[in-house]
């Protein structure tokens, strides 16, 4: 959109390759979507005007300060994303991650990239009874990969190598029904996801806040429909009402979770008094959604960034930033980010920078550039030079595709 209007664009990524949660929060299965969008990313970024900075991290590598009033750019958007998991909220659980509990990011990243030849992070294993805590639809995908990789796990002692597309994709007791086999034969536990409120209160789908009360019960019955389905095609338990409040160890290593048992009044889990279960198993999986990572130079409301225009990402003290996607929507659907990309990318176009809608001859360009101070030849220069060191300094050459080619591995999905 930027280039499009004539503008230039430098493009600042953490990772080697531009994908962000399409590679590392995507889950696997989805093979169609996932190569659709990384060519929509690719196009985009080898696009002429686009300047791509790989392996530079903003508040790491470079200091948003710095970037923002230094370098010399008329705008500066934060599209980074939340890569942070909302912590557990009971004291002391994080001495236990890699200890019996893992969060839902790093799990996710491990299930999309273990099978690659190349992979050097952490290993997890999958044992029988694990629970999940959360309760909306990134809970459901990592209730999948337990599962899926659970049974892929059972088959391969019984000498069976089954792949995970089918079972996702045709269900476990369809897979199993073909090697004669079937849940219960197995003799497997199975994954649970605990749940704070009522199975029809999960935001499986979502459900509009001026709804009449006939309409909300229709959707809160399509989102128990939801679950009750990745249930059976998946085979795993749901226990709703418990709200997390304990930790049970044994030693250095997390074996469990106290639940307080609640009811919910005004869409609001209330705890009941003196009700409380103790539920031990050899993994908990925290699923309870994603927060921005702290960035110095960015005052935080809590865990969440401290934005004095939250539809636009604003920030005390950067007249200049915008924020946009997910690091402001916190959610992590495809759509809903790029959604709010564009709102936020045609105001920084039309309202902020001055570019008329639809110019597209030089003169009414050049006209609507003016209405702001331009950079001289010699501050975009500058500007460009420090753009093309850090290039350097990564071993990028400018070269996009050649690049991607160079940092993708061949067993790449």
């Amino acid at each position: 959109m930027l280039v499009r209007s004539g503008i230039l664009a430098v493009v600042f990524e953490q990772n080697p390759r531009p994908y962000g949660k399409i590679e590392d929060g995507l889950p696997r299965w989805h093979t169609k979507l996932r190569r659709k969008e990384y060519d929509h990313i690719n196009t985009r970024l080898s696009r002429d005007g686009v300047h791509f900075v790989p392996l530079t991290k903003v508040g790491r590598d470079i200091e948003l300060a710095s970037l923002v009033r230094e370098w010399g750019f008329s705008a500066v958007v934060l599209a980074h994303g939340a890569w942070r998991d909302r912590p557990l909220p009971i004291d002391g659980a994080e001495a236990f991650i890699g200890k019996g509990l893992v969060y839902q990011n790093a799990f996710i990243h491990w299930f999309n990239h273990f099978v690659e030849r190349r992979y050097d992070g952490p290993d997890y294993a999958i044992p029988d009874g694990a629970i999940v805590v959360g309760g909306g639809l990134a809970s459901i995908d990592v209730m999948k990969v337990l599962q899926i990789e659970l049974v892929r796990r059972a088959l391969a002692a019984r000498g069976i190598d089954e792949e995970m597309r089918r079972l996702e994709f045709d269900g476990i007791p369809s897979v199993l029904g073909g090697h004669g086999l079937s849940w219960e034969r197995l003799g497997l536990e199975g994954a649970t996801l605990y749940y704070r409120r009522r199975i029809e209160d999960m935001p499986l789908t979502d459900i509009p806040a001026d709804v009449d009360d006939d309409k909300r019960r229709k959707l809160q019955s399509v989102r128990r429909r939801i679950l009750q389905k990745a249930m059976r095609k998946y085979c795993f338990a749901v226990q709703p009402l418990r709200l997390p409040v304990g930790l049970l160890t044994d030693g250095d290593r997390l074996v469990g979770l106290r639940f307080q048992c609640t009811h919910v009044e005004n869409a609001v889990p209330v705890p009941i008094e003196g009700e409380l279960e103790s539920v031990r198993a050899p993994l908990v999986v925290s699923s309870i959604g994603s927060v921005p990572e702290p960035m110095p130079g960015i005052t935080q409301d809590g865990l969440l960034y401290d934005y004095v225009d939250a539809e636009l990402g604003r920030l005390e003290g950067y007249d200049t930033v915008f924020s946009t996607g997910n690091v402001v929507t916190g959610k992590g659907n495809i759509l809903v980010s790029r959604k709010h990309s564009v709102g936020v990318t045609k105001h920084v176009i039309h309202d902020y920078l001055g570019m008329p809608n639809g110019a597209k001859d030089r003169v009414a360009l050049v006209d609507a550039v003016h209405r702001r101070p331009a950079l001289s030849p010699a501050r975009l220069e500058g500007l460009l030079a420090r753009v093309r060191g850090r290039q350097q300094a990564v071993g990028y050459d400018g070269d996009f595709e050649t690049w991607i080619e160079d940092v993708t591995p061949p067993d790449f999905e």
